[in-house]
């Protein structure tokens, strides 16, 4: 039977995937599993020189083993500091190490740092050399490794690399590393069943019954993305896995995605039309409204349609109106019983990011990434940014929002913009037209002010020539994803960082990830004072710029005064100084 003439309430994609153990057959998220040692292998015995002393922690050795059936490639990156103390021996660790081999399997490629804290070096977690060097060993790039760990360190490298992260916590684990971590998982093997089933849901085969031929072509295919710049931009995997194998390409978005959804590769059509059941500020429905929305789409002349939604949305309302429009097969992520408005009902695990959320539903409703592509945010070519922002290598610092809990107080703003300037930075801030005030504030006489100056076009082009970008979660954040530019996040956790963060990108997480707005999804910042960002010092957005590789081009001023030179929040810790 052919996938689209399942029973609508039959096709259920929620299921964990038969081929979960198996190699994908296509474009994949992961190339690589990177492990900590102490406390995620093994059990943590400070400083261990002793062989004899190796115990593996429970389930070790066969999700391992699944791991390497998925055709994954294992690397350990740990930390030795016992090394530079002369507590043991590189001997006496090899020794370790042959051990953890002999109960756990080999592995790939052994990272190990030698270094303690005081020596500066670049290896030692939190800083991402080792997940680099890891990367490097095993023939891929940090965005294609997750990295697997115990504690904050873990996290951070991970992130600063631009490689995925997801901590499996332990006693010695902070109750705000665990806040902060952009996944967590009970233990190791719960850790790689997830990495499977991330792996899997992004591969059409996972989906496609094995007698059912190569991939099918499409004709016309509208998709749908409704929401903010943002959730536009974060959605184009999914639209290139359909224009992929599609022969047109129709997006329907809403006005506040406009601009983005014409920053995107493999749309040929762009309908405009506000849907009062998505927009945060909706007019009441109107009849003659959704007549006409419904006849534009009839226009289309669509062979099918994926509706693409964010976790809290419902794609059944526009089910409706596209069954009224005569499209034939319907596509969505949708918990609610559909009845007979969907042919695929997609089921996608809470937490999942963005970008993997619609290549999920791209991949369940038949669609494959190009084998040339990749599953990063892309835009079309960016133009050449404003020669008023000078050469490229500036720090581009976004201080709004369109939703105000997840900008930056502007107070911070305006500290963060001085600082960059004293330690040798050229500052770049930008903003939307409504942000002017705020972004003449910000920029004082210190950095260059291009509030309401550009496009969203221009925006991206002024961020593609940015060495960083400092921004809350709001679009430029996926801008500088989609040009591998990295970012320090100021990110409120109204909503999830591992869902909301910046994108297989390079980046740091600053802010207060316990705040009592966590998880509100609060446009307006519910608590007074707006703590999740405010204990930010601009010490530890320079320091979260060094640990990214990004150095002033200048010589910097003399230092300000009251500046912490701490390590981020998002550098935080953790309880073992491995």
């Amino acid at each position: 039977m052919r996938q689209d003439q399942v029973e609508p309430d039959q096709h259920r994609s929620a299921r964990v995937c038969a081929g979960a153990g198996e190699a994908a057959s296509g474009p994949v998220l992961f190339d690589a599993v990177l492990l900590d040692r102490d406390g995620t292998l093994i059990e943590d015995v400070p400083y261990n020189g002793d062989p004899e002393k190796v115990r593996p922690v429970p389930g070790a050795r066969a999700a391992l083993d699944r791991l390497r059936a998925a055709g994954l490639r294992l690397a350990v990156v740990t930390n030795q500091s016992g090394l530079a103390r002369g507590l043991f021996t590189e001997e006496r660790m090899r020794a370790v190490h042959a051990r953890v081999e002999q109960l756990l399997g080999r592995f790939d490629a052994w990272l190990v740092c030698p270094h303690d804290d005081g020596d500066g070096c670049g290896c030692r977690k939190p800083a991402p050399g080792l997940v680099h060097a890891a990367a490097r060993k095993l023939g891929t790039v940090p965005a294609r490794c997750v990295l697997v760990g115990d504690i904050g360190r873990d996290m951070t490298a991970a992130l600063a690399a631009g490689a995925t992260g997801i901590l499996v916590p332990t006693p010695v684990t902070r109750p705000q590393e665990v806040a902060a971590a952009p996944q967590v998982a009970p233990d190791l093997p719960a850790a790689v069943a997830e990495i499977l089933r991330r792996q899997a849901a992004v591969d059409p085969a996972t989906w496609r019954p094995a007698d059912s031929g190569p991939a099918r072509r499409a004709g016309t295919v509208l998709v749908v993305r409704a929401d903010s710049a943002g959730d536009v931009l974060v959605t184009g995997p999914g639209i290139r896995a359909v224009a992929a194998a599609a022969e047109r390409v129709v997006l329907l978005c809403g006005p506040r995605g406009r601009a983005a959804a014409e920053l995107l590769p493999g749309v040929d059509e762009i309908i405009e039309h506000r849907l009062p059941w998505i927009d945060p500020a909706p007019d009441p429905v109107d009849p003659a409204d959704m007549t006409a929305l419904t006849a534009r789409l009839a226009a289309v002349g669509a062979d099918e349609a994926v509706v693409f939604t964010s976790f809290h949305q419902s794609p059944l309302p526009l089910a409706l109106l596209l069954r009224l429009a005569g499209v034939r097969r319907v596509s969505a992520i949708s918990d609610e019983y559909p009845g007979s408005l969907l042919d695929v009902r997609h089921r996608v695990p809470a937490g999942v990011p963005e970008p993997e959320r619609a290549l999920s539903l791209a991949a369940a409703a038949g669609f494959p990434l190009a084998d040339h592509d990749g599953p990063a945010l892309r835009l079309r070519p960016a133009q050449a940014p404003g020669p008023q922002v000078g050469a490229p290598g500036y720090v581009v610092l976004h201080p709004g929002s369109a939703a105000q809990a997840r900008g930056c107080p502007p107070e911070l703003a305006v500290r963060i913009a001085r600082a960059l300037t004293a330690a040798g930075h050229r500052v770049v801030v930008t903003g939307d037209p409504g942000e002017r005030e705020l972004t003449a504030w910000v920029a004082g006489d210190v950095a260059v002010d291009l509030g309401g100056r550009t496009s969203l076009a221009g925006l991206a082009a002024t961020v593609a020539g940015a060495g960083a970008v400092v921004v809350g979660n709001t679009g430029p954040a996926h801008l500088a994803a989609a040009h591998g530019v990295p970012v320090v996040s100021l990110f409120a956790p109204t909503v999830p960082f591992g869902q909301w963060g910046p994108w297989r990108v390079p980046t740091v997480r600053l802010g207060d990830a316990e705040a009592p707005c966590r998880d509100t999804r609060a446009a307006r910042c519910p608590v007074p004072g707006h703590p999740c960002l405010s204990g930010v010092e601009p010490g530890q957005v320079l320091d979260a710029l060094r640990l990214l590789g990004v150095t002033p081009p200048v010589r910097p001023a003399p230092p300000v005064a009251g500046r912490d030179s701490g390590v981020p929040a998002g550098v935080s810790i953790g309880g073992s100084s491995r």
